[in-house]
């Protein structure tokens, strides 16, 4: 019963997050981008393209340009519950962009280049962000470039530099290259912003220590710093003789305390820092339970 009660509590989290997530994207739309002809990419990109020419409602065109692409992601991707979040997502998006249409003004908030491509850039990702905590995709270039990456072994970040590239390309004919450069600032201000609110900030440090103190730095470690430490067994190459390698994580504030721990203990000792995006556990963010996540076709 508790299962099924954390279950319905995340779904409930995530279609809120895809909601309010769609609906910020279209007041970026509204606000900024439609108003001041920047493009965004993907379907939505274009359909301002189509728009400006034909009058056609943009999240109508958003809307029928996405169908196939959501069959295309619920055969090859991730079954039901990535079309349904997906297709939720650009559902909201297409009617609040038309709806609010009535709400706003057409000018929208400034006129502005640089406002337009900065504001609307991180409206726009913020939007994005929110999206993808709940899960779901913005549909669009989203689900083409998630395809093309798993079947066709292009990466995701080059399949958006093509689809992308192309709506920016005919932006430029139609709204005039210095439009289509904003845009290209727009992408990847989004981009930035999406991946802040969708991942956070929490940006850790991971360290691979090899000396010949490792007791006493993993001691200092688990004491000073209150943080867990592997020890892993390792051969040196040049001298082929053992010698343990410690690893730990840790954030960017314990970073100059773990340098002065290892140098006070082993001042020869040799130490990698790198960056780890996101870290799940004690200590740390605690997972998020999935059992409602899995693959259903």
């Amino acid at each position: 019963m508790l299962k099924k009660i954390s279950s319905r509590k995340y779904i409930f989290l995530d279609y809120f997050f895809i909601a309010a997530g769609a609906f910020v994207q279209a007041l970026a739309m509204r606000l900024f981008l439609i108003p001041g002809l920047m493009v965004s990419g993907g379907i939505s990109g274009a359909s301002q393209i189509i728009n400006y020419f034909t009058k056609w409602p943009i999240g109508v065109m958003v809307l029928v340009g996405n169908l196939p692409l959501l069959v295309l992601g619920w055969r090859y991707l991730g079954g039901r519950r990535f079309a349904l979040r997906t297709a939720t997502a650009v559902f909201l998006f297409s009617v609040f962009t038309d709806g609010l249409a009535y709400f706003l003004p057409l000018k929208g908030a400034t006129t502005d280049k640089v406002l337009v491509a900065l504001y609307g850039g991180v409206v726009l990702g913020i939007g994005l962000g929110l999206v993808y905590r709940g899960r779901g995709t913005s549909g669009g270039s989203d689900i083409l470039g998630r395809i093309l990456n798993h079947y066709r072994g292009i990466a995701i970040s080059q399949a958006y530099l093509i689809t992308d590239g192309l709506v920016v390309l005919a932006s430029g004919f139609a709204f005039g290259w210095d439009k289509a450069l904003y845009a290209l600032f727009v992408i990847y201000i989004s981009g930035m912003a999406a991946e802040l609110v969708s991942e956070g900030n929490n940006l850790y440090r991971m360290a691979f220590i090899i000396t010949s103190e490792h007791k006493v730095v993993a001691r200092q470690i688990l004491t000073l710093l209150e943080r867990g430490v592997t020890i892993m067994p390792g051969t040196g190459g040049y001298s082929n003789q053992s010698r343990p390698v410690l690893y730990c994580v840790l954030t960017r504030a314990e970073v100059n305390l773990l340098k002065a721990i290892v140098h006070e203990a082993d001042p020869d000792a040799f130490m990698v820092i790198g960056q780890a995006n996101e870290a799940l556990g004690e200590g740390f963010r605690p997972f998020r339970k999935t059992t409602d996540f899995r693959r259903k076709r």
